[in-house]
């Protein structure tokens, strides 16, 4: 997807995908000179998806979003080749359902680009910017779930000091959380502009000159909140490595410590051999499912983040499949 990591859009790089030669070559191994089948679990504005179909022609893409509107419009940017193309509106946790109901027993690769969207971000009235005045709104889905408003003005001040702590690692969860409280009971939370003003207020004065933007954790950790995404997440990539077929690859682009956290453990979990410790030699069967295929996580470089600033806290990790499960 052609995303962006921290919640605002004062950037000229609307719907540049984020490192796209790098994870193209990266899957190529897994998708040149045959049919193959690629997920996009988070297919967005279809950036990633029409590079790979274009250089891919027997390869089939099942795109997931959960944005209709996102569907929509990459379904016009890729239909050149929409008799390859499956496109799902659905959240990436459904990958496992998704690929039944297509009738698709493995695929041969599966990209996750987390995060919100450029296009999510930059229309004002979506809500996920701190930058410009709309309804709390927040969902990636505008048609089902809560809004930022509902758990602002109905979450229980420990509560909401949680998700601000731990989705957000806002400093001030605290008094964020206590100033929230004071405000809705005079009237509730409705528009961004007055969260902001809310934040400046709560937020120590040296603090907001040295710890970027008041609202920037606080937005993220609503976003975060509002969409389920760690919880999805949690189960989306257990699902995504169960799909795959041997030498299969998974590419996860991550914007968030708590999701690359995430990722990096189900990985590191999944190239372990499954030998006991004291024995000799590796048991038929027990040794690791996949390999790594980069050496930690990488981040953008300095080029990728000039031409495209919204890459700057990108952290990529990819993994191979080297033995059925």
């Amino acid at each position: 997807m052609d995303r962006t990591s921290d919640g605002d859009g004062d950037t000229p790089a609307r719907h540049v995908p984020v490192l796209l030669d790098r994870v193209s070559a990266l899957l190529a191994p897994a998708l040149t000179g045959r049919p193959a089948v690629l997920v996009d679990a988070t297919l967005g504005l279809g950036g990633h998806a029409a590079a790979l179909l274009a250089a891919h022609p027997e390869l089939t893409l099942v795109g997931l979003d959960r944005d209709p509107q996102a569907l929509e419009l990459a379904g016009r940017r890729l239909a050149a080749y929409a008799d390859r193309l499956h496109l799902v509106h659905a959240v990436y946790d459904r990958i496992a359902e998704s690929l039944e109901e297509l009738g698709i027993e493995a695929v041969d690769g599966v990209l996750f680009d987390l995060g919100v969207s450029s296009l999510q971000l930059d229309a004002d009235e979506r809500g996920f910017s701190y930058s410009r005045d709309a309804d709390l709104d927040m969902r990636m889905d505008p048609t089902t779930g809560p809004t930022a408003a509902d758990v602002l003005n109905t979450y229980p001040v420990p509560e909401l000091r949680r998700i601000l702590r731990d989705y957000g690692e806002e400093r001030f969860a605290g008094r964020i959380a206590s100033a929230v409280d004071r405000a809705r009971t005079k009237a509730p939370l409705t528009r961004s502009a007055e969260l902001v003003e809310l934040l400046y207020a709560a937020v120590p004065a040296a603090s907001r000159r040295t710890g970027g933007h008041p609202a920037k954790r606080t937005f993220q950790a609503l976003r975060i909140e509002v969409n389920g995404e760690l919880d999805a997440l949690g189960a989306a990539v257990p699902a995504a490595l169960d799909a795959l077929a041997p030498q299969g690859r998974i590419v996860v682009l991550a914007y968030h410590s708590l999701e690359d956290r995430m990722v990096k453990r189900e990985l590191a979990e999944r190239v372990r051999s499954r030998t006991p410790v004291d024995l000799p030699v590796e048991l038929p069967g027990h040794g690791p499912e996949f390999r790594l295929l980069t050496r930690g996580s990488e981040p953008a470089t300095d080029a990728e983040i000039e031409e495209n600033p919204r890459a700057a806290s990108v952290r990529l990790r990819a993994a191979e499949r080297v033995a059925a499960a």
